[in-house]
C-alpha cells in the first residue's frame, strides 16, 4: 500500500503504528508517467548555463526548478532580439499551446490485447490503437533515439475537423481574436473574405507537436518520409525545418499518384508530395533505387563484366587535375568540358587507363569517361541514386485494387497508398535487420503489409511499430462525401459481417491478418521465417488510482487502500512497468510459477515482475538467483514482516546489482 512507500516521517510512523509489512526503504517507487521533457530541457540548459537557472514557486506553492530567460538571451545575444522588432519566423495562433502539448507528461498506459493479436507470444511487431500524440510520448520512453524510419500519410486539410484536433478546435471567432483581427469588443478588424486560415490553424497545431515527440524517437541515422498535398505542403515544409533543422531536409519526392486526368479543377492534381528528413544529415544512412542490369554493356568482352560510362569531371577545385587526357586511338587531347576539372589526378588517371577503366565513348572517339562495372557495384551494395520524381511505385488505384483483392472485391477504404510506393521508402531509408519503422498515421495498415513483402525482397527481418486512432465509423460517415459515403457504409456492412465494431482499427488489423496470410500462401517456402504477427495495444489511463500520484491530497484511511484500479490485470501491470523502465514493447514474455507465485519474465529474465499477494522468501530468493536486471513487485506482496526484513539481505546476498522498484 502507498503508506509503505512514502518517505516523509509521518507516514512511516504510520507503517509502525499499524505493524503492516513492507520493503525496505532503499526500495524505489517507479514513476509510472512519462519524462516530463520541460524538466529534461531545464537541466540541459541548466548544464550550459549555470547562471540561468532559478527557482520559482509552481501552482501547488513549492518551489521547482525555472530559466531565467532574461538572462539567457543575455547568454545567447549580443543585441537582444524582442518587442516588435521584425525578424523572420513561422507563427499561427495557439502555436505556444502546439509546443507546450508536446513537452507535457503523460500517465496514460498502454494495455495489451492478446484476443486481438496475431502470435502475441512471438512477434516483434506492435498495432496500437489510440491517440497518437499520447502513444508517442509513451513510445518516447522505450524507444528513444532507436527508430531508423518513420514514415507517415497524416490527414489532409479539407477544412474539416480532425479526430486529433487536442482541444485546439477553433471556432471563426475564436480564430480571428487569437490571430488579432478582432478588438477587445469583438469587432472585425479585417474583412473577412475566407475563413481558411482557421483550418490552417487547426492542421498545424494537430501536426507540429506530434512531429516534434516523432525527431527523439528517430536514431542519428534515422528518416521520415511524410506524405502530404498541396495544400499544406508549404506549411509542413515550414514546420518540418523548424523541428528537424532546414539542413537536415533531404528532398521532396514527387509521386504520381493517378494517373487519369481530373476536370474538377483548372489543373489536374496527379501527384502527392513526399518530404523526406533526416535526424542528422551528417550520419545519414540513405539508401536508392535498385541496379537496373539493363543499363550496362560489355562490347568489349571485359572479363570484368558488364559496365557502363560515367563522367570524370568536376566543378570541385584540388590538385592537379585540369590537364589534357589523350585518346590513344585517335591521338586527340580532351581537356576537362566547361571549364571544370578531371575527378583525379595525373598518377591516378593513368592508373586507371592501365587497368583498362578509362574508355573514349562506345566507339573510342570522344571524351574519356570511366567504367562502372555492374559486378563490382553488386559487391559493395551500391543502389542507384533515387529520383525526386517517382512514376513507377503505383498510384492510389493500385492501392484499391491491393485493398479489393484482400478483401473479396470490397471497396473498403478510398485512396490507400500502394505497396509498392512504401516499399520503395523503405528501400531509400535503408531498412536492414532489427532496424525498427514506425507509422503513426496507419490508416489501412499499408505501411506493415508492404514490410511484409520487403523483408521478403531484401531478406531482412525488422520490426514495425503502427499506431491508429480507432475512429468510429459511424460518426465518420456522418460527415462524409457522398463518394466517401457509399466506402465507409461498405466498410461497416464488412465489419458486421465479422461481428466487429465500426472502428477504422478493425479495418487495419484485419488487412495486416489477411496480407500475412496470404503472403505465407503465396510463397510458403520462403517465408518461413516471416514475422506476419502483430501484438495489440490499446490507450488507456493509468493502472494506478490518482492516490498512487498525489499521496498527499488523501486521507490516511485512502492511503491504505489498493493504489491500483481494480479493472486492471497483472499483464496491464507488466505494460505499464515495461514503459516506466524503457524496455521495448515487442520483448519477449513469459508466465512462471515460482514457489507458487506468478512470476513474469521479459527479454529472457532481463526483468522479472511478481504481483501476487502473499510472496514468501523462497520466491524472492529463487528470483535473486536468476539475477535480473530489474525487479519489480507490488509494495503490498510480501507475506509477512519476516519477510520484510529479510528482503535486502536476500538481494545482498544472491544478485546485489538487481535494481529493485515497487508499484
Amino acid at each position: 500500500m502507498l503508506a509503505f512507500i512514502v518517505k516523509c516521517n509521518c507516514f512511516e510512523y504510520l507503517c509502525i503504528k499499524i505493524q503492516v509489512p513492507k520493503p525496505s526503504r532503499t526500495m524505489k517507487k517507479m514513476d509510472m508517467h512519462t519524462t516530463d521533457i520541460v524538466d529534461e530541457n531545464i537541466k540541459r540548459i541548466g548544464k550550459l548555463f549555470p547562471n540561468c537557472l532559478t527557482e520559482r514557486l509552481n501552482e501547488e506553492g513549492k518551489p521547482e526548478m525555472a530559466i531565467d530567460f532574461d538572462q539567457l538571451r543575455q547568454e545567447l545575444s549580443k543585441e537582444i532580439v524582442e518587442g516588435n522588432e521584425e525578424r523572420y519566423q513561422f507563427t499561427w495562433p495557439d502555436k505556444r499551446n502546439a509546443i507546450r502539448l508536446a513537452n507535457a507528461p503523460t500517465t496514460d498506459t498502454l494495455r495489451p490485447c492478446r484476443e486481438e493479436s496475431v502470435d502475441f507470444d512471438n512477434t516483434q511487431n506492435l498495432y496500437i490503437e489510440g491517440d497518437n500524440l499520447q502513444v508517442l510520448k509513451l513510445l518516447r520512453e522505450n524507444y528513444l533515439g532507436k527508430v531508423k524510419m518513420i514514415y507517415i500519410d497524416p490527414p489532409y486539410n479539407t477544412g474539416n475537423d480532425f479526430v486529433y484536433n487536442d482541444n485546439f478546435s477553433q471556432s471563426a471567432g475564436e480564430y480571428m481574436h487569437n490571430s488579432g483581427q478582432t478588438d477587445e469588443e469583438g469587432n472585425r478588424l479585417v474583412a473577412n473574405t475566407e475563413s481558411n486560415g482557421r483550418f490552417h490553424t487547426k492542421w498545424l497545431n494537430m501536426i507540429y507537436p506530434r512531429l516534434k515527440v516523432a525527431k527523439d524517437l528517430l536514431s542519428e541515422d534515422g528518416v521520415i518520409f511524410i506524405s502530404i498535398d498541396d495544400k499544406e505542403a508549404a506549411n509542413l515544409i515550414k514546420v518540418a525545418n523548424e523541428i528537424f533543422g532546414e539542413h537536415n531536409f533531404v528532398g521532396n519526392i514527387i509521386w504520381q499518384s493517378r494517373t487519369s486526368i481530373s476536370n474538377d479543377d483548372e489543373i489536374s492534381t496527379n501527384h502527392n508530395h513526399t518530404l523526406v528528413y533526416s535526424r542528422n544529415r551528417e550520419t545519414l544512412t540513405f539508401g536508392g533505387d535498385d541496379i537496373d542490369i539493363t543499363d550496362y554493356v560489355n562490347p568489349d568482352n571485359d572479363p570484368r563484366g558488364p559496365w557502363k560510362l560515367v563522367p570524370i569531371d568536376a566543378n570541385h577545385v584540388g590538385g592537379d587535375t585540369n590537364y589534357p587526357v589523350r585518346n590513344p586511338k585517335t591521338g586527340i587531347d580532351y581537356y576537362p568540358p566547361n571549364g571544370r576539372i578531371w575527378c583525379y589526378n595525373k598518377d591516378t588517371m593513368a592508373k586507371l587507363m592501365a587497368d583498362g577503366r578509362i574508355k573514349f565513348g562506345l566507339n573510342d572517339d570522344s571524351s574519356p569517361k570511366r567504367k562502372l562495372f555492374y559486378n563490382e557495384r553488386m559487391e559493395k551494395g551500391d543502389t542507384k541514386t533515387p529520383s525526386s520524381i517517382l512514376l513507377d511505385a503505383g498510384t492510389t488505384k493500385t492501392g484499391t485494387t491491393e485493398i479489393m483483392d484482400l478483401f473479396d472485391g470490397r471497396k473498403i477504404f478510398d485512396y490507400p497508398k500502394p505497396t509498392a510506393l512504401i516499399q520503395r521508402l523503405l528501400k531509400y531509408g535503408w531498412v536492414r535487420d532489427n532496424d525498427i519503422v514506425i507509422d503513426f498515421f496507419s490508416g489501412s495498415g499499408t505501411t506493415l503489409h508492404s514490410i511484409f513483402k520487403y523483408e521478403i525482397e531484401k531478406e531482412v527481418r525488422c520490426k514495425t511499430i503502427l499506431v491508429q486512432y480507432p475512429e468510429n465509423l459511424d460518426e465518420t460517415v456522418e460527415k462524409a462525401s457522398n463518394d466517401a459515403k457509399k466506402t465507409i457504409k461498405e466498410a461497416i456492412k464488412f465489419l458486421d459481417s465479422l461481428g466487429k465494431p465500426h472502428k477504422l482499427t478493425e479495418i487495419g488489423k484485419e488487412r495486416i491478418r489477411r496480407a500475412g496470410k496470404k503472403i505465407k500462401e503465396d510463397s510458403p517456402l520462403t517465408t518461413q521465417d516471416l514475422d506476419i504477427g502483430f501484438r495489440v495495444l490499446k490507450l488507456d489511463s493509468s493502472n494506478m488510482q490518482d492516490v498512487y500520484y498525489t499521496p498527499a491530497e488523501f486521507s490516511e484511511q485512502k492511503l491504505l487502500e489498493d493504489n491500483i484500479k481494480p479493472d486492471r490485470t497483472e499483464e496491464d501491470l507488466l505494460f505499464q512497468t515495461m514503459i516506466d523502465l524503457g524496455i521495448e514493447l515487442s520483448a519477449k514474455i513469459e508466465k512462471r510459477s515460482i514457489a507458487g507465485k506468478a512470476v513474469w519474465s521479459v527479454s529472457d529474465g532481463y526483468l522479472m515482475v511478481c504481483f501476487d499477494e502473499e510472496v514468501n522468501e523462497t520466491t524472492i530468493t529463487e528470483i535473486a538467483r536468476q539475477h535480473p536486471y530489474y525487479f519489480v513487485m507490488r509494495d503490498s506482496s510480501l507475506a509477512n514482516d519476516q519477510v520484510a526484513d529479510n528482503f535486502e539481505q536476500i538481494w545482498e546476498e544472491y544478485s546485489k546489482d538487481t535494481v529493485r522498484r515497487i508499484l
